[in-house]
């Protein structure tokens, strides 16, 4: 059976890094080079040297570092590790809803299918969605796949917001219900309540705060309150006791748990390192698109980044 040190000596002889979600298991993210969000992992598999990158993540982040690096080998160590949201929108939909309103941009969340980012105008994180709708001149945009965070960036921006499809969104997150914050507010006073953009309206209304997974792993360095109640994947609790040890973090329900996250062990990622599996492969007219629509996001937003295939 793998374990975290022999992980770690294979990872150095095979010349590979190590990334993970925050929603992996607490022992593939201790066993990680590098922890973070979709963003935060693509940013570091860009920047990355490595001759292999083993992404424990659901498929298409992992998709996204073979984009963002054409030079590495990335490794996804469970083909089957999936994010079912991204395949609510498929290519077909996409260019349905294109054709249908011509004067419309496109923006699509980062959890999307490569093919579905190539046609996008924009592609944007839940931590910027907000912030680029906001920067369009248009009033009437196109979003996809979370209607939820559709209706999030609807709320934040003004503007007539089209979810496509209408009935994109995250399995996780709908599980939250306003009753869930209730029951938590009685099980820990005074602790407060942080929700992901992705959960329902009503308990995004009830919570303290919303933001993004990377924008909740910071929140608490910013407040003092010692308990937080967290209304996202269970995943990022580990996280979080792990950068605030003197802090209390409970997950707003137990059940919040992503199981194609959670396919993704320790034992696969040995497998994968030693025998380079599973290899991720995107088409270079598709890759050659997404990167061009990245780039496009990351101007108006007016972040530079040092792109490897420049």
């Amino acid at each position: 059976m793998a374990n975290i040190q022999s992980i770690k000596r294979l990872k150095s002889e095979v010349g590979a890094i190590i990334l993970a979600h925050n929603y992996q298991r607490p022992e593939v993210q201790d066993v990680a080079d590098f922890v973070g969000d979709s963003l935060e992992l693509s940013l570091k598999a860009a920047e990355s040297d490595a001759e292999y990158i083993v992404f424990c993540g659901v498929d298409f982040m992992a998709e996204q570092a073979a984009i963002l690096n054409p030079k590495s080998v990335v490794l996804h160590p469970v083909a089957s590790s999936i994010c079912p949201m991204a395949h609510m929108l498929s290519l077909e939909t996409a260019k349905e809803y294109r054709e249908r309103y011509p004067g419309a941009p496109f923006v699509v969340y980062v959890n999307s299918i490569a093919e579905v980012k190539a046609v996008a105008d924009y592609i944007v994180t839940s931590a910027n969605a907000a912030k680029l709708v906001g920067l369009l001149k248009e009033d009437t945009v196109l979003f996809g796949p979370d209607r939820h965070l559709a209706s999030y960036v609807a709320e934040k921006t003004g503007k007539k917001i089209i979810p496509v499809p209408a009935f994109g969104h995250c399995p996780v997150h709908v599980l939250f219900d306003p009753e869930h914050v209730q029951r938590a507010r009685e099980a820990f006073p005074g602790s407060r309540v942080l929700a992901h953009p992705e959960c329902v309206d009503e308990v995004r209304r009830l919570s303290d705060f919303v933001g993004s997974t990377s924008q909740m792993l910071r929140a608490p360095s910013s407040m003092t309150d010692r308990s937080f109640v967290i209304g996202t994947e269970v995943g990022v609790v580990h996280r979080m006791r792990s950068l605030y040890p003197d802090r209390i973090f409970v997950p707003l329900s137990e059940s919040a748990v992503c199981p194609n996250m959670k396919k993704i062990t320790l034992d696969s990622v040995e497998t994968s390192l030693r025998a380079r599996v599973y290899r991720v492969n995107v088409p270079e007219h598709v890759a050659a698109k997404v990167r061009e629509n990245l780039k496009r996001t990351f101007d108006l937003l007016g972040v530079n980044v040092s792109w490897r295939w420049n």
